[in-house]
């Protein structure tokens, strides 16, 4: 959808989330790619507009039944006009850059109790002959909505939200500040999982190279190209998900006690790394400056040709800051076989994952009930445990 002037109603949101290509121009509602077949019986594509009925920037019901149309006159499928719908005809300018050729006249006994109602119940009326002359023939193209940047932080409408009708819950996400620290495998598969989410700002912080054996344990898939040429990883990373979203900003620096105070401002931190005395710098800026973190590690070890070992995921907030003193250690962990990079994407993921969603809960986006701040997954006995 382009940029708003008005509010969209839940009716049009359903409309774009059926795949039909919305877009709402001042007062007008506009639907693109209607497939029509014209008097030559071929089939063709044209713009359903609609006025919309506004109560200041609220879009309220349809005031009227009738609908205007740019492109010829739809047919049936012997090419004669449709003229059961007929209204009128001729060159019209409704608005800037908005000229229709035509108008049509479809009025339920109630009429239209929404736009959703109107607009799908002309397009499907429209699209009927040409759909039985091309099966593939469809005005619900699924077209990609861009969004504006002071629209949202996605550079394309979250129509999974809308479509599930969680938008509202996902705003609680809104204005937040997230910092990752870290981006091996666990710490990119929180940044994949983070960069979903409608956070304002996602920082990234990490001195390190993305080398080839960090490929096998972090999402996507990098070229032979990309990793003849090592980059920093909060560049690649940042690449990647800038795709999809704003705001991403990569720090190439080994937070440790001399810089940690670019942590200042963020409102939550994911810490994913497993060197000691950073972590306990990190761990106590965070402290200080009463700001909500999450920890996450993994002990993994090899034992009669299998991997073995626990997950953990410890929460830290100003009500609870115990946790982290009672299960966290601030040892370098060298001597566990995670730290000789043993590929375990799997393993990264899940750990991420938890971390994600105690992170939404300490949010309100999921019910908790049990208000846990520390849990661990044991991989051979598949328990997972919450205190």
């Amino acid at each position: 959808m382009s940029h708003q002037r008005v509010n969209p109603s839940p009716d049009i949101v359903e409309l774009r989330n059926e795949g039909y290509e919305v877009e709402i121009r001042g007062a007008y509602l506009l639907i693109s790619h209607v497939p029509y077949v014209n008097s030559a019986g071929a089939v063709k594509f044209g713009t359903l507009v609609s006025s919309l009925a506004l109560n200041g920037d609220n879009v309220t019901k349809p005031d009227t039944h009738v609908v205007h149309f740019i492109g010829e006159h739809p047919c049936h499928k012997d090419g004669s006009i449709m003229s059961q719908i007929r209204h009128h005809s001729g060159v019209n300018t409704l608005a800037e850059g908005i000229v229709v050729n035509h108008s049509f006249s479809n009025k339920p006994q109630d009429g239209y109790p929404d736009y959703y109602a109107k607009m799908s119940r002309y397009a499907e009326m429209i699209s009927a002959p040409a759909k039985s002359l091309d099966p593939s023939a469809t005005a619900k193209t699924f077209r990609v909505i861009e969004s504006a940047p002071d629209e949202s932080v996605f550079n394309y409408v979250d129509t999974n939200s809308t479509r599930a009708e969680i938008e509202v819950i996902s705003q609680k996400f809104k204005g937040q500040k997230v910092a990752i620290v870290g981006l091996g495998g666990t710490g990119s598969y929180v940044l994949d999982l983070v960069a979903k989410t409608p956070v304002d700002e996602i920082h990234l912080f990490d001195g390190d190279v993305f080398a080839q054996h960090n490929a096998f344990r972090a999402p996507g898939a990098p070229s032979v190209e990309q990793l003849r040429t090592p980059p920093l990883k909060v560049n690649y990373f940042a690449g990647i998900y800038s795709k999809m979203r704003r705001k991403i900003h990569p720090h190439a620096v080994i937070l440790d006690a001399m810089n940690v105070s670019m942590l200042h401002g963020i409102g939550f931190t994911f810490v994913c790394i497993d060197r000691g005395r950073p972590k306990q710098d990190i761990v106590a800026f965070l402290e200080t400056s009463g700001a909500s973190f999450i920890d996450v590690g993994m002990g993994i070890q090899i034992a009669g040709g299998s991997l073995l070992g626990i997950q953990r995921v410890t929460a830290s907030t100003p009500a609870n800051r115990q946790l982290i003193k009672k299960h966290v250690t601030f040892d370098d962990g060298k001597e566990d076989d995670y730290a000789s990079n043993i590929q375990i994407a799997d393993l990264n993921m899940l750990n991420a994952t938890l971390a994600v969603i105690k992170w939404k809960k300490l949010c309100g986006f999921y019910q908790d009930m049990e208000h846990e701040h520390h849990s661990t997954y044991t991989i051979n006995v598949n328990q997972l445990l919450s205190e």
